[in-house]
């Protein structure tokens, strides 16, 4: 395997924990914050990259920081505030997809959630009946993430990348299997 470069974008610090335990999984990859990112991502197997969800999708300076990669197999990893598999989280993905710069092949999503940033919740907290981030259901949600990422979400998240790992070595397995197949088809047969 081919060596990773793990990319974040972290406030709160959610999403700093899940980029190391993929880092940490994977064994051999580079960890930068989203500011710190090489533009030049040519030397890595895969790029990760983490966000957490602003507006329903990611974080500005990782919006900005997609354009700029290109024809890399990429994997997404965010934190939200939100249960995992709601349909904010899984649209987020999408967006971070359409985000992204030409030629990039997506791998794998992981998504988990994080305890929100106590200045949002504070402007969320009066927020009015319209607003769909407000009322006793959001509070209730923000009390469920305030403890996540917790252990099962790190080692949920070093399972992902492990699962990516498999992924990746099962393809090569397929491609080497189906040249050589090719190969073996040009041969002139034996009179």
């Amino acid at each position: 395997m081919g060596k990773w470069a793990v990319i974040y974008s972290s406030v709160t610090g959610n999403t700093r924990k899940v980029a190391e335990a993929i880092a940490e999984a994977h064994g051999e990859a580079d960890v930068f914050r989203v500011q710190d990112a090489p533009q030049d991502l040519s030397g890595y197997e895969v790029v990760c990259i983490g966000y957490w969800l602003r507006l329903g999708g990611p974080d500005p300076l990782t919006l900005k920081y997609l354009a700029q990669v290109h024809d890399a197999q990429v994997c997404f990893f965010e934190t939200h505030g939100t249960e995992r598999g709601t349909e904010h989280a899984v649209t987020a993905f999408a967006r971070a997809a359409y985000a992204l710069g030409d030629g990039c092949e997506i791998i794998g999503t992981f998504g988990c959630q994080g305890a929100i940033n106590e200045a949002l919740k504070e402007k969320r907290r009066n927020a009015g009946p319209d607003d769909p981030h407000g009322g006793a259901e959001s509070l209730a949600r923000w009390e469920r993430a305030a403890s996540h990422p917790d252990a099962a979400d790190l080692a949920d998240a070093a399972a992902f990348a492990q699962a990516m790992q498999h992924k990746l070595a099962a393809r090569e397995r397929y491609r080497a299997k189906m040249a050589a197949k090719m190969a073996a088809s040009r041969q002139p047969a034996d009179a």
